[in-house]
């Protein structure tokens, strides 16, 4: 039995091991931040789940687990303050609410309320949408019925300021945040485009054996409408930019901050980011990482290290470009969110 018991030690020593480096890899942030995870439902009759991070004076504990990172966040603490703006945040093709949970935590700890949607059939439990028709579509309706739930069902409705709401959208959350703000996509391009200069999005809707690849579908892609309660964006790497077409951002009026990772071999910058940027023209503060990779702008990995989503290229610090990133999105937000008190 002598064996047992050292065993028994020895994966009582790992555990403890595990626990403490979650600890000291947990997010934390300057000012308590509270979370929950609520459920919407949407304009379809469906449910769906929301992160949602906001202002509290509750003491935070790194007891939150969201995916493979652990929060030091206060769950389900009383909301802070009054007249709060809010960001709603859309993650990318098979991501999560927690797929920038560090970006959430830093607005929540400078004072916004931050809904993430688990978009459906688009996420990393449930593939089940990809590649359909309306795919993209549902992704645009999802993030506007997050907000309609956030101004007007979500228990802190009364805190929110339904006049400064923000968007933040990575990759094909980056595409569903600019359809939201006016941007008009043209699926039928997806087939040419993926005929001639194949990317990442063509293998993804290659393997789901979707509709969008077959050169004679007619106009497809369901309605993108826009959600003129949004009045500043943040897209990074957003993809599927070609789609657009040459008028395709012309509605777009809102200001947009825009990044692009240098070494991103997902969404190239040429046929995405560059084409925005360049309809957009001086609307935009566009920002280049250099060293980045696609997945760079993913929440930092804490203990668990999927490498699909936390390698990045040579040695690039994700966690030192967040922090600076972080920074700026809010600085940007700050800008283009002005309180009442600020407004002219």
């Amino acid at each position: 039995m002598k064996w047992l018991r050292r065993l028994l030690v020895v994966i009582a020593v790992l555990v403890c091991a595990v626990l403490v480096a979650a600890f000291l890899t947990a997010l934390r942030t300057e000012h308590p931040v509270g979370f929950e995870v609520a459920r919407a439902t949407g304009s379809d009759g469906q449910t769906f789940p929301v992160g949602v991070w906001y202002p509290t004076q509750a003491r935070p504990r790194p007891t939150t687990l969201l995916g493979p990172l652990l929060m030091d966040v206060a769950p389900g603490g009383p909301i802070a303050g009054r007249n709060l703006p809010l960001v709603v945040i859309s993650h990318g093709n098979g991501g999560g609410p927690g797929s920038h949970a560090d970006l959430a935590l830093a607005l929540a700890s400078a004072g916004y309320v931050v809904a993430a949607p688990m978009h459906k059939g688009d996420n990393y439990a449930d593939q089940g949408a990809a590649g359909s028709v309306s795919l993209f579509s549902g992704r645009n309706r999802q993030l506007r019925d997050t907000i309609d739930y956030m101004l007007g069902d979500w228990q802190g409705h009364d805190r929110v300021d339904p006049e400064r709401v923000g968007a933040f959208g990575m990759s094909a959350g980056g595409f569903t945040v600019l359809t939201a703000v006016g941007a008009q996509p043209d699926l039928r391009f997806v087939a040419k485009h993926c005929a001639e200069s194949p990317e990442f999005v063509c293998e993804v809707l290659g393997h789901a054996k979707s509709p969008l690849l077959l050169a004679d579908t007619p106009s497809v892609g369901g309605d993108f409408l826009a959600d003129a309660r949004i009045k500043a964006a943040v897209v990074a790497a957003p993809g599927l930019g070609f789609s657009f077409g040459p008028n395709g951002l012309a509605n777009v009026r809102v200001p947009i901050q825009l990044w692009s990772a240098d070494l991103d071999d997902k969404v190239p910058y040429a046929t995405n980011a560059r084409l925005i940027r360049e309809a957009l023209g001086p609307q935009v503060e566009f920002h280049s990482v250099p060293g980045a990779g696609h997945t760079s702008f993913l929440a930092p990995c804490g203990i668990l290290k999927p490498p699909g989503i936390c390698s990045d290229p040579g040695q690039f610090d994700r966690k030192a470009f967040h922090a600076t990133m972080n920074a700026s999105v809010v600085a940007f937000l700050d800008r283009n969110l002005p309180s009442q008190g600020s407004r002219n």
